[in-house]
């Protein structure tokens, strides 16, 4: 069975932090085919390449500010402190482009891919035109970054977002699945790449202990005789592959706030996220309709 786990340096290589499912990874996962992800941490001055290939890509600051490069045309990316101070500048490119990505004060950056056959133009998406949604009430209370979304993004295939996730709240819950091609769901293997942080929203006065370790989990499960089964603990910088498969919670545990990157694509001819809930836990929807979205939200710097 294929790993689908990769905390922290596992999946790193090269310059790169992390750098799974793209057109010149090396680390092989068998059966993953339609999505990538690069993260890397540049010193100041420092900046990585990516050559021309046959993938489409997202250029997000995770923190700090860049400066992008594709096919000789520059593009500032104002960024942000923390992947908690609300959307950052992000920049798409189509296929057959290279992209060089620099930073004069140093910062750490992710590039979503996935292999693509339709070119699209370059886009700036500016923090500004970031769609945010609040997504979900009471202790499923979320934050959505809508800037890779069909609605936001005119792209080839893939679909990304960004979930933030306050101090002892569920996200991506309930739990649902979109692996099969069907009236309702579309077939879409999706990357969840992890950061957290002592809250900085409550807490007691004196603050959190010296050896305070942020903390997060993520759930995956079976939705058909596919094995899978994941519980894992994530942190900072971890990866977690859903090929298939029911999935949620992703929980913040109390005193700690969760954030994740979404990278989302398939082979089915509809670029679009349709899902199908865990029928013995989508009732919890109905809920929300007499709850209140948690008052902590919006994140923002």
């Amino acid at each position: 069975m294929a790993d689908w786990v990769y905390p922290l340096g596992t999946a790193a290589e090269g310059c790169w932090d992390v750098s799974l499912g793209t057109a010149d990874s090396t680390l092989e996962v068998k059966g993953w085919a339609h999505t990538g992800l690069k993260v890397a941490t540049l010193a100041p001055g420092a900046a990585v390449e990516l050559p021309a290939t046959g993938e489409e890509r997202i250029v997000i600051p995770l923190s700090g500010a860049f400066e992008a490069t594709v096919d000789g045309q520059e593009f500032p990316l104002a960024g942000r402190a923390s992947v908690f101070s609300g959307p950052t500048d992000v920049l798409y490119s189509g296929t057959g482009k290279a992209v060089t990505v620099s930073s004069s004060d140093g910062g750490r950056v992710a590039i979503a891919t996935a292999p693509a056959k339709v070119s699209y133009p370059t886009r700036l998406v500016t923090a500004a035109e970031t769609p945010v949604e609040l997504r979900g009430a009471g202790n499923c209370s979320r934050q959505v970054h809508n800037f890779g979304t069909p609605a936001a993004l005119e792209a080839d295939r893939f679909i990304v977002c960004e979930v933030l996730t306050p101090a002892g709240n569920w996200s991506s819950y309930p739990p649902h699945k979109h692996d099969e091609e069907k009236d309702g769901e579309t077939r879409l293997e999706e990357i969840y790449y992890f950061e957290t942080r002592v809250t900085s929203l409550a807490g007691p006065a004196a603050g959190p202990a010296p050896d305070a370790d942020a903390i997060g989990y993520q759930r995956v499960y079976a939705s058909d005789e596919r094995p899978i089964d994941v519980s894992a603990e994530v942190r900072t910088g971890d990866v977690v592959l859903v090929p298939y498969g029911w999935h949620g919670p992703a929980m913040a545990a109390p005193g700690y706030d969760m954030y994740y990157l979404n990278v989302m694509a398939g082979p089915g001819r509809v670029r679009d996220w349709l899902i199908s809930d865990d029928p013995h836990h989508g009732w919890v929807r109905q809920t929300w309709a007499g709850q209140d979205v948690d008052p902590r939200l919006p994140f923002a710097g």
